[in-house]
C-alpha cells in the first residue's frame, strides 16, 4: 500500500482524536524538565533509499505513519543496516537528564520491529531499543523483559527517560513505570521511532507503527 487516500487520513484522524481522551496525563513525569523547542527540520526521515518517501512515510493531521517491508533495501547503498521507515530526532545530547515522549500506534500484525531507540552507546549503537514481537512491547529482542502486553491496535503513551550521569533509561507506559535498565555509556545520543526490521523471533512482512505529540524534554 502507497501513501494514504484522503478518506483513510481523516478515519486516522477520528481513531486519534477518540484516543486522546482516554490517554492519561504525563504532567508528572515532565515536572521539573524544560521542552526542548523542535521544528520540522529536527526530525530526519530514514527510509529504503529506493523508494519514495510517500511509499513509506504518511503525516497526515499531526500523526506520522511509517511502514517497512522485510524485503526492504536500507536508507543508502552503502548502509549496512537493515529495513527501516525511521525518524531520527536530530537533538544530540552528551550529558543531562532527557526525556523522550510519543503517543505510539502499533497495528496488529506488525513484529519484529524496533519502534523506538535512545541510539549511542560505548561498545555497541544503542542505549535502549524497544521492540514489538506477537502484540508485546519488549526490552531489544528479550521475550522475557515484557515491557508491556496488547500494544496492538490502540494508543499507548510512551515516556523515555535518559539520566547520562546516573547511567540508567526508565520506561514509562501510560505513566506508569515499565522498565529500569542501565545505561551503555557513549558520548553522543539521540532518539528514534518508526520501524526497524530486527533479525529475531520471525519478523512480519509488513511492520508499522503511527506516531503523533513527540516531545523531548531535558534538565541538568
Amino acid at each position: 500500500m502507497a501513501g494514504s487516500s484522503s478518506g483513510s487520513c481523516s478515519l486516522l484522524l477520528l481513531v486519534a482524536a477518540a484516543a486522546v481522551l482516554s490517554l492519561p496525563s504525563s504532567c508528572q513525569l515532565t515536572a521539573g524538565f524544560r521542552r526542548v523547542m523542535l521544528n520540522e527540520s529536527h526530525f530526519v526521515l530514514q527510509k529504503p533509499y529506493d523508494v519514495p518517501v510517500n511509499e513509506r512515510y504518511d503525516p497526515c493531521g499531526g500523526v506520522r505513519r511509517m511502514w517497512v517491508f522485510d524485503t526492504d533495501k536500507p536508507i543508502s547503498s552503502t548502509h549496512p543496516g537493515g529495513a527501516r521507515t525511521e525518524i531520527k530526532v536530530d537533538n544530540i545530547y552528551s550529558s543531562g537528564v532527557w526525556q523522550f515522549e510519543g503517543d505510539m500506534y502499533v497495528p496488529s500484525g506488525t513484529s519484529g520491529a524496533s519502534v523506538m531507540q535512545v541510539f549511542g552507546a560505548a561498545t555497541h549503537a544503542t542505549t535502549l531499543m524497544l521492540h514489538v514481537y506477537d502484540g508485546q512491547l519488549t526490552y531489544y529482542h528479550e521475550l522475557t523483559k515484557v515491557v508491556v502486553d496488547r500494544v496492538y491496535d490502540r494508543w499507548i503513551r510512551l515516556n523515555v527517560i535518559h539520566d547520562v550521569a546516573v547511567g540508567n533509561v526508565t520506561v514509562f507506559v501510560d505513566g506508569e513505570r515499565r522498565l529500569g535498565a542501565p545505561g551503555q555509556g557513549g558520548k553522543e545520543h539521540y532518539f528514534k521511532f518508526g520501524v526497524y526490521k530486527q533479525s529475531h523471533h520471525n519478523p512480519s512482512h509488513r511492520m508499522e507503527s503511527h506516531w503523533r505529540n513527540v516531545a523531548i524534554y531535558t534538565k541538568p
